[in-house]
Protein backbone atom coordinates (compact mmCIF):
# COMPACT_ATOMS: atom_id res chain seq x y z
CA UNK A 1 0.00 0.00 0.00
CA UNK A 2 1.31 3.57 -1.20
CA UNK A 3 1.70 5.86 1.98
CA UNK A 4 -0.60 8.87 2.15
CA UNK A 5 1.96 11.07 1.62
CA UNK A 6 3.59 9.54 -1.75
CA UNK A 7 -0.15 10.58 -3.49
CA UNK A 8 0.07 12.96 -6.07
CA UNK A 9 -3.60 14.10 -5.58
CA UNK A 10 -2.15 15.99 -2.20
CA UNK A 11 -0.77 19.72 -2.43
CA UNK A 12 2.99 19.68 -1.51
CA UNK A 13 3.15 22.15 0.49
CA UNK A 14 0.52 20.27 2.46
CA UNK A 15 1.59 17.09 3.14
CA UNK A 16 5.21 19.18 4.12
CA UNK A 17 3.49 20.75 6.90
CA UNK A 18 1.20 17.83 7.72
CA UNK A 19 4.32 15.65 7.78
CA UNK A 20 6.20 18.06 10.42
CA UNK A 21 2.87 18.09 12.19
CA UNK A 22 2.18 14.30 12.41
CA UNK A 23 5.75 14.27 14.40
CA UNK A 24 4.76 17.41 16.63
CA UNK A 25 2.45 15.04 18.27
CA UNK A 26 5.49 13.90 20.38
CA UNK A 27 6.24 17.27 21.92
CA UNK A 28 3.30 16.25 24.36
CA UNK A 29 5.18 16.45 27.20
CA UNK A 30 6.54 19.95 27.22
CA UNK A 31 3.38 21.56 26.34
CA UNK A 32 3.32 23.79 29.35
CA UNK A 33 7.27 24.49 28.31
CA UNK A 34 6.29 25.82 25.19
CA UNK A 35 2.87 27.80 26.11
CA UNK A 36 5.57 29.71 28.65
CA UNK A 37 8.07 30.07 25.41
CA UNK A 38 5.56 31.42 23.31
CA UNK A 39 4.41 34.12 25.74
CA UNK A 40 8.21 35.15 26.35
CA UNK A 41 8.79 35.61 22.21
CA UNK A 42 5.60 37.27 22.18
CA UNK A 43 7.35 39.79 25.00
CA UNK A 44 10.44 40.08 23.06
CA UNK A 45 8.56 40.82 19.55
CA UNK A 46 6.72 43.12 21.21
CA UNK A 47 9.64 44.60 22.80
CA UNK A 48 11.68 44.90 19.56
CA UNK A 49 8.45 46.53 18.09
CA UNK A 50 8.53 49.18 20.37
CA UNK A 51 11.84 50.36 20.89
CA UNK A 52 12.44 52.00 16.80
CA UNK A 53 8.75 54.38 18.42
CA UNK A 54 11.00 55.14 21.66
CA UNK A 55 13.88 55.88 19.11
CA UNK A 56 12.13 58.66 17.23
CA UNK A 57 10.47 59.66 19.85
CA UNK A 58 13.98 60.61 21.72
CA UNK A 59 15.32 62.38 18.23
CA UNK A 60 12.03 64.12 17.50
CA UNK A 61 11.09 65.80 20.94
CA UNK A 62 14.18 65.12 22.72
CA UNK A 63 17.18 65.76 20.38
CA UNK A 64 15.35 68.13 18.37
CA UNK A 65 13.86 70.19 21.17
CA UNK A 66 17.06 69.70 23.53
CA UNK A 67 15.20 68.66 25.93
CA UNK A 68 18.01 66.24 28.30
CA UNK A 69 15.48 65.35 30.89
CA UNK A 70 13.05 63.78 28.15
CA UNK A 71 16.19 62.41 26.60
CA UNK A 72 17.07 60.78 29.95
CA UNK A 73 13.98 59.33 30.82
CA UNK A 74 13.38 57.91 27.53
CA UNK A 75 16.42 56.61 27.14
CA UNK A 76 16.32 54.64 31.00
CA UNK A 77 12.95 53.26 29.31
CA UNK A 78 14.56 52.28 26.58
CA UNK A 79 17.35 49.96 28.23
CA UNK A 80 14.54 48.48 30.47
CA UNK A 81 12.48 47.52 27.64
CA UNK A 82 15.73 46.13 25.76
CA UNK A 83 16.87 44.49 28.91
CA UNK A 84 13.28 42.77 29.36
CA UNK A 85 13.71 41.73 25.77
CA UNK A 86 16.77 40.01 25.95
CA UNK A 87 15.90 38.28 29.57
CA UNK A 88 12.16 36.64 27.20
CA UNK A 89 15.21 36.02 24.43
CA UNK A 90 17.24 34.01 26.66
CA UNK A 91 14.67 32.63 28.56
CA UNK A 92 12.67 30.99 25.14
CA UNK A 93 15.85 29.75 23.93
CA UNK A 94 16.34 27.66 27.06
CA UNK A 95 13.04 26.29 26.79
CA UNK A 96 12.96 26.05 22.63
CA UNK A 97 16.51 24.14 23.23
CA UNK A 98 15.46 22.05 26.19
CA UNK A 99 11.97 21.21 24.44
CA UNK A 100 13.42 20.10 21.07
CA UNK A 101 16.38 18.08 22.89
CA UNK A 102 13.59 16.29 24.53
CA UNK A 103 11.67 15.71 21.15
CA UNK A 104 14.60 14.49 19.42
CA UNK A 105 15.03 11.93 22.55
CA UNK A 106 11.40 10.90 22.41
CA UNK A 107 11.50 10.16 18.74
CA UNK A 108 14.70 8.35 18.43
CA UNK A 109 13.33 5.86 21.27
CA UNK A 110 10.25 5.42 19.73
CA UNK A 111 11.93 4.68 16.47
CA UNK A 112 14.90 2.58 18.21
CA UNK A 113 11.52 0.36 19.86
CA UNK A 114 9.49 0.25 16.66
CA UNK A 115 12.61 -0.89 14.92
CA UNK A 116 12.72 -3.58 17.90
CA UNK A 117 9.69 -4.91 17.20
CA UNK A 118 9.94 -4.78 13.16
CA UNK A 119 10.53 -9.20 11.91
CA UNK A 120 13.31 -10.47 10.14
CA UNK A 121 11.28 -9.42 6.75
CA UNK A 122 11.09 -5.44 7.93
CA UNK A 123 15.09 -5.38 8.04
CA UNK A 124 15.52 -7.33 4.73
CA UNK A 125 13.36 -4.20 3.06
CA UNK A 126 14.22 -1.54 4.77
CA UNK A 127 17.83 -2.25 5.25
CA UNK A 128 20.47 -1.82 8.28
CA UNK A 129 21.89 1.36 6.91
CA UNK A 130 19.25 3.63 6.20
CA UNK A 131 17.72 2.54 9.74
CA UNK A 132 21.12 4.10 11.72
CA UNK A 133 20.70 6.97 9.27
CA UNK A 134 16.79 7.61 9.67
CA UNK A 135 17.43 7.03 13.67
CA UNK A 136 20.58 9.54 13.84
CA UNK A 137 20.92 11.93 11.38
CA UNK A 138 17.43 12.13 10.84
CA UNK A 139 16.19 12.98 13.86
CA UNK A 140 19.06 15.35 14.71
CA UNK A 141 17.84 17.32 11.41
CA UNK A 142 14.05 17.09 12.29
CA UNK A 143 15.10 18.13 15.84
CA UNK A 144 17.39 21.14 14.77
CA UNK A 145 14.63 22.29 12.44
CA UNK A 146 11.77 22.32 15.74
CA UNK A 147 14.39 24.56 17.70
CA UNK A 148 14.44 26.92 14.86
CA UNK A 149 10.98 27.19 14.23
CA UNK A 150 9.62 27.29 18.13
CA UNK A 151 12.07 30.52 17.82
CA UNK A 152 11.79 31.85 13.97
CA UNK A 153 8.03 30.61 12.31
CA UNK A 154 6.27 32.14 15.44
CA UNK A 155 8.47 35.36 16.15
CA UNK A 156 8.86 36.40 12.26
CA UNK A 157 5.12 36.40 11.32
CA UNK A 158 4.80 38.38 14.45
CA UNK A 159 7.54 40.88 13.80
CA UNK A 160 6.49 41.15 9.74
CA UNK A 161 3.20 42.00 10.46
CA UNK A 162 3.93 44.43 13.51
CA UNK A 163 6.89 46.24 12.18
CA UNK A 164 3.93 46.67 9.06
CA UNK A 165 1.53 48.05 11.28
CA UNK A 166 4.17 50.17 13.04
CA UNK A 167 5.51 51.71 9.63
CA UNK A 168 1.93 52.08 8.18
CA UNK A 169 1.83 54.50 11.68
CA UNK A 170 4.94 56.52 11.04
CA UNK A 171 4.10 57.12 7.39
CA UNK A 172 1.52 55.69 4.72
CA UNK A 173 3.06 56.80 1.60
CA UNK A 174 6.59 55.30 2.34
CA UNK A 175 4.68 51.86 2.60
CA UNK A 176 4.79 52.36 -1.03
CA UNK A 177 8.21 51.32 -1.19
CA UNK A 178 7.74 48.17 1.12
CA UNK A 179 4.89 47.12 -1.20
CA UNK A 180 7.20 47.16 -3.88
CA UNK A 181 10.21 45.44 -2.04
CA UNK A 182 8.25 42.42 0.31
CA UNK A 183 6.44 40.15 -3.05
CA UNK A 184 10.14 40.71 -4.38
CA UNK A 185 11.79 38.95 -1.58
CA UNK A 186 8.76 36.90 -1.20
CA UNK A 187 9.33 35.67 -5.09
CA UNK A 188 13.17 35.53 -4.40
CA UNK A 189 12.93 33.12 -1.28
CA UNK A 190 10.17 31.11 -3.15
CA UNK A 191 12.69 30.66 -6.20
CA UNK A 192 15.39 29.27 -4.21
CA UNK A 193 13.19 27.09 -2.32
CA UNK A 194 11.98 24.88 -5.17
CA UNK A 195 15.48 24.66 -6.92
CA UNK A 196 17.00 23.75 -3.54
CA UNK A 197 13.83 21.13 -2.34
CA UNK A 198 15.17 18.20 -5.08
CA UNK A 199 18.42 18.37 -3.90
CA UNK A 200 17.69 17.89 -0.36
CA UNK A 201 15.88 14.67 -1.09
CA UNK A 202 18.51 13.77 -3.11
CA UNK A 203 20.82 14.72 0.02
CA UNK A 204 19.63 11.70 2.29
CA UNK A 205 19.45 9.04 0.07
CA UNK A 206 23.19 9.35 -1.31
CA UNK A 207 24.06 9.75 2.96
CA UNK A 208 22.23 6.66 3.20
CA UNK A 209 24.16 5.24 0.38
CA UNK A 210 27.82 6.10 1.63
CA UNK A 211 26.52 4.73 5.13
CA UNK A 212 26.08 1.32 3.84
CA UNK A 213 29.75 1.56 1.17
CA UNK A 214 31.26 2.64 4.92
CA UNK A 215 29.46 -0.24 6.93
CA UNK A 216 30.24 -3.06 4.44
CA UNK A 217 34.17 -1.66 4.64
CA UNK A 218 34.29 -1.81 8.22
CA UNK A 219 32.88 -4.91 8.92
CA UNK A 220 34.27 -6.82 5.83
CA UNK A 221 37.79 -5.26 6.25
CA UNK A 222 39.46 -8.73 6.57
CA UNK A 223 38.11 -10.01 3.52
CA UNK A 224 38.39 -6.87 1.52
CA UNK A 225 42.23 -7.29 2.98
CA UNK A 226 42.41 -10.44 1.86
CA UNK A 227 41.65 -10.07 -1.46
CA UNK A 228 43.20 -7.09 -2.11
CA UNK A 229 40.33 -5.15 -2.61
CA UNK A 230 41.33 -1.83 -0.44
CA UNK A 231 41.63 0.06 -4.08
CA UNK A 232 38.57 -0.91 -5.40
CA UNK A 233 36.72 -0.35 -2.10
CA UNK A 234 38.34 3.14 -1.77
CA UNK A 235 37.22 4.10 -5.08
CA UNK A 236 33.51 2.70 -4.30
CA UNK A 237 34.07 4.76 -1.05
CA UNK A 238 34.87 7.78 -3.02
CA UNK A 239 32.25 7.64 -5.70
CA UNK A 240 29.71 7.59 -2.76
CA UNK A 241 31.77 10.40 -1.25
CA UNK A 242 32.09 12.54 -4.36
CA UNK A 243 28.47 12.04 -5.51
CA UNK A 244 27.31 13.23 -1.78
CA UNK A 245 29.63 16.41 -2.09
CA UNK A 246 28.55 17.16 -5.74
CA UNK A 247 24.69 17.36 -4.16
CA UNK A 248 26.01 19.67 -1.12
CA UNK A 249 27.87 21.74 -3.28
CA UNK A 250 25.08 22.23 -5.66
CA UNK A 251 22.90 22.95 -2.53
CA UNK A 252 25.88 25.35 -1.50
CA UNK A 253 25.63 27.10 -4.84
CA UNK A 254 22.22 27.83 -4.54
CA UNK A 255 22.54 29.48 -1.28
CA UNK A 256 25.52 31.27 -1.90
CA UNK A 257 23.06 33.25 -4.42
CA UNK A 258 20.13 33.32 -2.25
CA UNK A 259 22.28 35.77 0.73
CA UNK A 260 23.59 38.23 -1.59
CA UNK A 261 20.03 38.27 -3.78
CA UNK A 262 18.40 38.95 -0.46
CA UNK A 263 20.60 41.55 0.70
CA UNK A 264 20.54 43.86 -2.23
CA UNK A 265 16.61 43.71 -2.12
CA UNK A 266 17.07 44.58 0.99
CA UNK A 267 19.47 47.28 0.61
CA UNK A 268 17.85 48.58 -2.27
CA UNK A 269 14.61 48.87 -0.30
CA UNK A 270 16.62 51.22 2.29
CA UNK A 271 18.41 53.36 -0.42
CA UNK A 272 14.91 53.74 -1.68
CA UNK A 273 13.38 54.44 1.84
CA UNK A 274 16.22 57.21 2.67
CA UNK A 275 15.60 58.78 -0.76
CA UNK A 276 11.99 59.23 -0.51
CA UNK A 277 11.83 59.78 3.36
CA UNK A 278 14.16 62.86 2.60
CA UNK A 279 12.18 64.31 0.21
CA UNK A 280 9.38 64.00 2.66
CA UNK A 281 11.11 65.60 5.40
CA UNK A 282 11.91 68.58 2.88
CA UNK A 283 8.52 69.08 2.23
CA UNK A 284 7.97 69.25 6.24
CA UNK A 285 5.62 65.71 5.63
CA UNK A 286 7.72 63.50 8.05
CA UNK A 287 9.96 64.07 10.64
CA UNK A 288 13.63 62.91 10.45
CA UNK A 289 12.62 60.59 14.03
CA UNK A 290 9.71 59.02 12.12
CA UNK A 291 12.00 58.38 8.85
CA UNK A 292 14.69 56.35 11.46
CA UNK A 293 12.01 54.14 13.01
CA UNK A 294 10.60 53.54 9.59
CA UNK A 295 14.10 52.44 8.25
CA UNK A 296 14.30 50.38 11.32
CA UNK A 297 10.88 48.75 11.30
CA UNK A 298 11.89 47.92 7.62
CA UNK A 299 15.02 46.41 8.62
CA UNK A 300 13.06 44.12 11.26
CA UNK A 301 10.32 43.14 8.17
CA UNK A 302 13.52 42.43 6.12
CA UNK A 303 15.11 40.18 8.83
CA UNK A 304 11.75 38.63 9.33
CA UNK A 305 11.38 38.09 5.72
CA UNK A 306 15.11 36.42 6.32
CA UNK A 307 14.38 34.10 9.06
CA UNK A 308 11.70 32.95 6.78
CA UNK A 309 13.85 32.32 4.28
CA UNK A 310 16.08 30.07 6.47
CA UNK A 311 13.04 28.39 7.50
CA UNK A 312 12.18 27.78 3.77
CA UNK A 313 16.23 25.89 3.20
CA UNK A 314 15.86 24.29 6.38
CA UNK A 315 12.31 22.88 6.20
CA UNK A 316 12.75 21.04 3.19
CA UNK A 317 15.67 18.60 4.28
CA UNK A 318 13.91 18.37 7.84
CA UNK A 319 10.64 17.02 5.60
CA UNK A 320 12.50 14.97 3.76
CA UNK A 321 13.96 13.28 6.53
CA UNK A 322 10.27 13.14 8.53
CA UNK A 323 8.97 11.37 5.39
CA UNK A 324 11.81 8.89 6.19
CA UNK A 325 11.35 8.36 9.94
CA UNK A 326 7.38 8.38 9.60
CA UNK A 327 7.71 5.42 7.31
CA UNK A 328 9.61 3.56 10.32
CA UNK A 329 6.79 4.38 12.21
CA UNK A 330 4.18 3.57 10.00
CA UNK A 331 5.40 -0.06 9.48
CA UNK A 332 3.24 -2.29 10.85
CA UNK A 333 5.00 -5.18 11.90
CA UNK A 334 4.16 -8.77 10.48
CA UNK A 335 4.68 -10.60 13.40
CA UNK A 336 2.63 -9.51 16.59
CA UNK A 337 1.59 -11.24 19.77
CA UNK A 338 -2.15 -12.02 19.64
CA UNK A 339 -4.48 -10.51 21.77
CA UNK A 340 -5.73 -13.34 23.70
CA UNK A 341 -2.05 -15.68 24.59
CA UNK A 342 -2.82 -19.18 24.75
CA UNK A 343 -1.17 -21.30 27.16
CA UNK A 344 1.06 -24.77 27.04
CA UNK A 345 0.19 -26.36 29.66
CA UNK A 346 1.90 -28.89 31.63
CA UNK A 347 4.00 -29.79 28.02
CA UNK A 348 7.39 -28.87 27.82
CA UNK A 349 9.89 -29.22 25.04
CA UNK A 350 7.47 -30.77 22.09
CA UNK A 351 8.06 -29.20 18.81
CA UNK A 352 6.21 -30.43 16.20
CA UNK A 353 6.25 -29.04 12.21
CA UNK A 354 2.51 -29.37 10.18
CA UNK A 355 2.53 -29.44 6.59
CA UNK A 356 4.89 -26.38 6.83
CA UNK A 357 5.56 -23.69 3.79
CA UNK A 358 7.07 -20.90 4.05
CA UNK A 359 8.83 -17.79 1.25
CA UNK A 360 11.11 -15.21 1.71
CA UNK A 361 9.58 -11.88 -0.25
CA UNK A 362 9.91 -11.62 -3.27
CA UNK A 363 11.21 -15.15 -4.12
CA UNK A 364 9.78 -16.90 -6.57
CA UNK A 365 10.26 -20.11 -4.85
CA UNK A 366 9.64 -21.17 -1.50
CA UNK A 367 12.43 -21.61 1.14
CA UNK A 368 10.11 -24.75 2.34
CA UNK A 369 7.78 -26.96 1.18
CA UNK A 370 5.44 -29.26 3.15
CA UNK A 371 7.69 -30.09 6.23
CA UNK A 372 5.89 -32.12 9.06
CA UNK A 373 8.02 -33.50 11.69
CA UNK A 374 8.08 -33.46 15.81
CA UNK A 375 10.93 -33.34 18.37
CA UNK A 376 10.39 -34.96 21.74
CA UNK A 377 12.58 -33.77 24.98
CA UNK A 378 14.97 -36.02 25.67
CA UNK A 379 15.83 -36.41 22.17
CA UNK A 380 18.50 -34.70 19.24
CA UNK A 381 16.62 -33.84 16.35
CA UNK A 382 19.72 -33.41 13.42
CA UNK A 383 19.20 -31.62 10.35
CA UNK A 384 21.56 -31.85 7.34
CA UNK A 385 21.55 -30.84 4.07
CA UNK A 386 23.25 -29.36 1.08
CA UNK A 387 23.94 -25.50 1.26
CA UNK A 388 20.93 -23.64 0.41
CA UNK A 389 18.32 -26.64 1.14
CA UNK A 390 16.68 -24.91 4.17
CA UNK A 391 18.12 -25.40 7.24
CA UNK A 392 18.42 -22.29 8.67
CA UNK A 393 15.32 -21.69 7.46
CA UNK A 394 13.63 -23.92 9.40
CA UNK A 395 15.11 -23.37 12.71
CA UNK A 396 14.03 -19.94 12.77
CA UNK A 397 10.64 -20.54 12.33
CA UNK A 398 10.55 -22.15 15.99
CA UNK A 399 11.28 -18.62 17.52
CA UNK A 400 8.97 -17.21 15.04
CA UNK A 401 11.42 -15.27 13.61
CA UNK A 402 9.12 -15.48 10.48
CA UNK A 403 5.46 -16.22 10.18
CA UNK A 404 4.90 -19.88 7.48
CA UNK A 405 2.84 -19.10 4.73
CA UNK A 406 0.77 -22.26 5.04
CA UNK A 407 0.90 -24.90 7.86
CA UNK A 408 1.66 -24.73 12.06
CA UNK A 409 5.10 -24.74 14.05
CA UNK A 410 4.03 -25.73 17.32
CA UNK A 411 5.52 -25.98 20.43
CA UNK A 412 3.77 -27.95 23.55
CA UNK A 413 0.75 -28.49 21.55
CA UNK A 414 0.08 -24.41 20.92
CA UNK A 415 1.04 -22.58 17.50
CA UNK A 416 3.30 -20.63 17.88
CA UNK A 417 1.58 -17.52 16.38
CA UNK A 418 -1.22 -17.89 19.57
CA UNK A 419 1.70 -17.47 22.15
CA UNK A 420 3.69 -14.27 22.71
CA UNK A 421 6.66 -13.92 21.34
CA UNK A 422 8.74 -13.38 24.72
CA UNK A 423 6.96 -16.45 26.49
CA UNK A 424 8.21 -18.49 23.12
CA UNK A 425 11.67 -17.30 23.29
CA UNK A 426 11.90 -17.66 27.33
CA UNK A 427 11.27 -21.64 26.13
CA UNK A 428 14.41 -21.48 23.96
CA UNK A 429 18.07 -21.49 24.09
CA UNK A 430 19.35 -20.32 20.62
CA UNK A 431 22.74 -20.27 19.28
CA UNK A 432 22.28 -18.84 15.75
CA UNK A 433 24.92 -19.69 12.53
CA UNK A 434 26.47 -16.27 12.35
CA UNK A 435 27.95 -15.80 16.35
CA UNK A 436 27.06 -12.66 17.52
CA UNK A 437 29.17 -11.14 21.10
CA UNK A 438 28.34 -7.94 22.07
CA UNK A 439 31.28 -5.52 23.41
CA UNK A 440 31.40 -5.96 27.23
CA UNK A 441 33.18 -8.42 29.40
CA UNK A 442 32.83 -12.16 28.81
CA UNK A 443 30.58 -12.51 32.21
CA UNK A 444 28.44 -9.88 30.54
CA UNK A 445 27.83 -11.90 27.29
CA UNK A 446 26.95 -15.01 29.18
CA UNK A 447 24.31 -13.32 30.73
CA UNK A 448 22.90 -11.94 28.22
CA UNK A 449 20.88 -15.68 28.32
CA UNK A 450 19.64 -15.08 31.64
CA UNK A 451 19.73 -11.40 33.40
CA UNK A 452 19.80 -13.15 36.88
CA UNK A 453 22.39 -15.52 36.13
CA UNK A 454 25.01 -16.13 39.38
CA UNK A 455 28.58 -16.44 38.87
CA UNK A 456 28.50 -20.44 39.45
CA UNK A 457 25.80 -20.91 36.64
CA UNK A 458 28.10 -18.38 33.70
CA UNK A 459 31.30 -20.79 35.17
CA UNK A 460 29.41 -24.07 34.88
CA UNK A 461 27.77 -23.20 31.34
CA UNK A 462 31.38 -21.93 30.08
CA UNK A 463 32.59 -25.14 31.59
CA UNK A 464 30.31 -27.43 29.40
CA UNK A 465 30.88 -25.04 26.28
CA UNK A 466 34.76 -26.14 26.59
CA UNK A 467 35.22 -22.94 27.16
CA UNK A 468 36.51 -22.46 30.85
CA UNK A 469 39.74 -23.59 29.36
CA UNK A 470 40.37 -19.76 27.01
CA UNK A 471 38.85 -17.85 29.66
CA UNK A 472 41.14 -18.70 32.33
CA UNK A 473 43.95 -18.28 30.24
CA UNK A 474 43.05 -14.75 29.77
CA UNK A 475 44.60 -12.09 32.15
CA UNK A 476 40.92 -10.90 33.87
CA UNK A 477 39.49 -14.38 33.15
CA UNK A 478 35.54 -14.24 32.67
CA UNK A 479 36.19 -9.95 33.12
CA UNK A 480 38.35 -9.77 29.81
CA UNK A 481 36.54 -7.40 27.86
CA UNK A 482 35.08 -8.43 24.34
CA UNK A 483 35.60 -5.68 21.50
CA UNK A 484 32.49 -5.55 19.39
CA UNK A 485 31.33 -8.09 17.15
CA UNK A 486 34.33 -10.50 19.09
CA UNK A 487 36.86 -9.09 16.95
CA UNK A 488 39.63 -9.95 19.73
CA UNK A 489 38.70 -13.94 19.61
CA UNK A 490 38.83 -16.63 17.54
CA UNK A 491 35.82 -18.18 15.41
CA UNK A 492 36.21 -21.35 17.93
CA UNK A 493 35.90 -19.22 20.73
CA UNK A 494 32.99 -16.83 19.93
CA UNK A 495 31.12 -20.16 18.97
CA UNK A 496 31.94 -21.88 22.53
CA UNK A 497 30.39 -18.57 24.23
CA UNK A 498 27.79 -18.68 22.52
CA UNK A 499 27.07 -21.69 23.28
CA UNK A 500 27.61 -21.05 27.14
CA UNK A 501 24.95 -17.82 26.52
CA UNK A 502 22.38 -20.60 25.77
CA UNK A 503 23.45 -23.39 28.28
CA UNK A 504 23.25 -20.56 31.06
CA UNK A 505 19.39 -20.07 30.36
CA UNK A 506 18.45 -23.94 30.42
CA UNK A 507 15.79 -23.55 28.41
CA UNK A 508 12.93 -26.61 27.11
CA UNK A 509 14.67 -26.17 23.73
CA UNK A 510 18.30 -25.79 22.61
CA UNK A 511 18.54 -24.76 19.07
CA UNK A 512 22.40 -25.12 17.58
CA UNK A 513 22.46 -23.56 14.01
CA UNK A 514 25.97 -25.01 12.63
CA UNK A 515 27.31 -24.14 16.16
CA UNK A 516 30.28 -26.18 15.93
CA UNK A 517 31.76 -25.89 12.55
CA UNK A 518 34.40 -23.84 13.93
CA UNK A 519 35.83 -26.17 16.90
CA UNK A 520 37.96 -28.68 16.32
CA UNK A 521 36.89 -32.25 16.60
CA UNK A 522 38.73 -32.94 20.19
CA UNK A 523 36.82 -30.28 21.44
CA UNK A 524 33.84 -30.79 19.83
CA UNK A 525 33.80 -34.60 21.09
CA UNK A 526 34.01 -32.93 24.50
CA UNK A 527 31.30 -30.51 24.15
CA UNK A 528 29.00 -32.97 23.04
CA UNK A 529 29.37 -35.43 25.45
CA UNK A 530 29.05 -32.49 28.41
CA UNK A 531 26.15 -31.42 26.19
CA UNK A 532 24.54 -34.80 26.13
CA UNK A 533 24.24 -34.96 29.78
CA UNK A 534 23.46 -31.84 30.21
CA UNK A 535 20.28 -30.97 27.56
CA UNK A 536 18.98 -34.61 28.86
CA UNK A 537 14.93 -34.15 29.20
CA UNK A 538 15.41 -31.24 26.89
CA UNK A 539 14.47 -31.14 23.07
CA UNK A 540 17.33 -30.70 21.14
CA UNK A 541 18.00 -29.60 17.31
CA UNK A 542 20.97 -29.60 16.18
CA UNK A 543 21.78 -28.16 12.33
CA UNK A 544 24.97 -29.34 11.09
CA UNK A 545 27.45 -29.99 7.89
CA UNK A 546 29.14 -32.43 9.45
CA UNK A 547 28.01 -35.91 9.18
CA UNK A 548 30.01 -36.84 12.70
CA UNK A 549 28.27 -34.11 14.32
CA UNK A 550 24.92 -35.96 13.61
CA UNK A 551 25.10 -39.48 13.12
CA UNK A 552 24.25 -40.23 16.80
CA UNK A 553 21.36 -38.38 17.09
CA UNK A 554 18.00 -39.79 17.62
CA UNK A 555 16.52 -38.55 14.35
CA UNK A 556 18.36 -36.84 11.97
CA UNK A 557 15.99 -34.87 9.09
CA UNK A 558 17.53 -34.74 5.57
CA UNK A 559 16.55 -31.63 3.43
CA UNK A 560 16.94 -30.98 -0.11
CA UNK A 561 15.65 -28.04 -2.00
CA UNK A 562 13.31 -26.70 0.82
CA UNK A 563 11.72 -30.36 1.14
CA UNK A 564 12.49 -33.52 3.61
CA UNK A 565 13.70 -36.18 1.42
CA UNK A 566 14.63 -38.48 4.27
CA UNK A 567 14.12 -39.13 7.68
CA UNK A 568 15.39 -41.79 10.68
CA UNK A 569 18.76 -43.00 12.38
CA UNK A 570 21.84 -42.90 10.33
CA UNK A 571 21.93 -46.37 9.87
CA UNK A 572 18.44 -46.19 8.63
CA UNK A 573 19.11 -43.70 6.31
CA UNK A 574 22.55 -45.02 4.74
CA UNK A 575 19.96 -47.84 3.35
CA UNK A 576 17.03 -45.31 2.36
CA UNK A 577 18.13 -41.97 2.01
CA UNK A 578 20.35 -41.61 -1.57
CA UNK A 579 20.86 -37.71 -0.78
CA UNK A 580 22.28 -38.92 3.24
CA UNK A 581 24.27 -41.52 1.33
CA UNK A 582 26.25 -38.84 -1.02
CA UNK A 583 26.60 -36.30 2.14
CA UNK A 584 28.16 -39.08 3.94
CA UNK A 585 30.00 -40.77 0.92
CA UNK A 586 31.62 -37.39 0.75
CA UNK A 587 33.04 -37.02 4.43
CA UNK A 588 33.38 -40.18 5.42
CA UNK A 589 35.65 -42.98 4.69
CA UNK A 590 34.17 -45.82 2.65
CA UNK A 591 34.56 -48.65 5.48
CA UNK A 592 32.61 -46.04 7.70
CA UNK A 593 29.40 -45.47 5.10
CA UNK A 594 28.01 -49.04 5.77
Amino acid sequence: MVPWYHLRTVPYFLIKVIIMLRLFRFLKPYILSLSIMLVLIFMQTLADLYLPTLMAAIIDRGVMKKDTFFIVRTGGFMLLIAAGGVLCAVAASFLSAKASSGFGRIIRSNVFKRIESFSLNEFDKLGTSTLITRTTNDITQVQTVTMMIMRMMISAPIMAVGGIVMAFSKDKPLTVVLAVALPLLAAAITLIAVKGLPLFKLMQVKLDKLNLVLRENLTGIRVIRAFNRVDYEKSRFNEANADLTDNYIRVNRIMALMMPLLMLIMNFTTIAIIWFGVIRIDSGEMQVGSLIAFVQYSALIMFSMLMLSMMFVMVPRAQAAAVRINEVLEVVPEINDPKVCKDTGSKRGHIEFRDVTFSYHGAEQPALRNISFSAKPGEVTAIIGSTGSGKSTLINLIPRFYDVDSGSVMVDGVDVREMSQSSLRSRIGFVPQKNVLFSGTIRENIRVGKDNASDSEIEKAAEIAQAIEFISGMEDGFQHNISQGGANISGGQKQRLSIARALVRKPEIYIFDDSFSAIDFKTDAKLRAALKQETEGSTVLIVAQRVGTVMDANKIIVLDNGAIVGMGTHSELLKTCAVYREIVASQLPEEETV
